[in-house]
């Protein structure tokens, strides 16, 4: 048998690291198995059953639980309020967090006070944020009223006024953890050589033409990977929405999630409640996925 060519790898060698790569990923690849893909397949089979907690198993009922939950009028609006809600939250989440990134991108003491500060909401739980904003919300003796009447208005009514649930939602949450996205800016903006920044104020260009020359094409990957991150984390909207509206008024704040549990934990319906996990999982999957396809194009452009 000739022998191996001078610099190449031993196969025995070669197996023997790969075998004990394996050794470090199985525990990971084990939990991800049992935590994530046994529980999706097992979602998906309880979707087509007929099972109540209270009333025992009724059989396999194919997609009945799914043509059902197309004649819910209240999960079709719980659909609308949580496309509605992504759509208003993930931009703002994207727009704020990498202004607050470029504001803050600095070594003094006071850029990283600031961050501390902006970050330091992210770690309170959702109790905490909605009881606080509940009295900022609260419409006779609230912050936001005692504000609005220095100058003699009326505060908008953010709990009890249908048009305005939502997007009073949408603030709470931006304002608790707009510290992710501006530190995954920040840490994209800092692996921006300096020099590129000295060439461009040497050439006297604008700080606009800076941010869309020179700092948005170089941190297109991080603006794509916070899009994706926020469209899967408020997808999942519940807390807030709870707390702060219960889901009302009328139904005008309340998520799919929040469907899922009432339907699951309210009326013991889980082969109901697990069909509409599924739409949830795949309206999330596709967000995600148009939100990787539309970041790719603008890489392509």
């Amino acid at each position: 048998m000739a022998g191996r060519a001078a610099g190449a790898p031993d196969p025995d060698v070669v197996g023997r690291r790969s075998a004990a790569n394996l050794l470090f990923v199985l525990p990971y690849f084990l939990i991800f198995i049992l935590l994530v893909v046994v529980p999706l397949f097992l979602g998906l089979w309880l979707s087509f059953q007929d099972y109540d907690m209270l009333g025992g198993y009724g059989g396999f009922v194919g997609f009945a639980n799914y043509v059902e939950l197309w004649g819910d009028r209240i999960f079709r609006g719980a659909v609308r309020n949580t496309i509605w809600f992504v759509a208003i939250s993930v931009p703002a989440f994207v727009i704020i967090g990498l202004f607050l990134a470029i504001a803050l991108n600095g070594r003094g003491r006071r850029s990283a006070i600031l961050r501390s500060i902006f970050f330091g909401a992210s770690v309170l739980s959702v109790t905490i944020v909605t009881l606080i904003w509940r009295l900022v919300y609260m419409p006779d003796r609230g912050l936001l009223q005692n504000i609005f009447s220095m100058v003699g208005l009326t505060a908008p009514n953010f709990m009890t006024t249908e048009a305005l649930a939502l997007p009073g939602i949408a603030i709470v949450t931006v304002w608790w953890i707009i510290g992710l996205p501006m530190m995954l800016f920040l840490a994209a903006l800092q692996q921006i050589p300096a020099e590129i920044y000295e060439a461009a104020a040497l050439d006297n260009a604008s700080r606009w033409r800076t941010l869309t020359h020179i700092t948005l094409p170089a941190i297109k990957r991080t603006i794509v990977l916070v899009a994706v991150i926020e469209v899967i984390l408020q997808f999942q909207l519940f807390g807030q929405a709870n707390l702060i509206t219960n889901g009302g008024p009328n139904n005008a704040s309340r998520p799919i999630v929040m469907f899922i549990y009432e339907a699951g934990f309210r009326d013991w319906a889980l082969g109901y409640a697990a069909a509409a996990s599924q739409v949830l999982f795949v309206l999330m999957l596709g967000a995600a996925a148009l939100q990787l396809w539309l970041g790719r194009q603008k890489q392509e452009v």
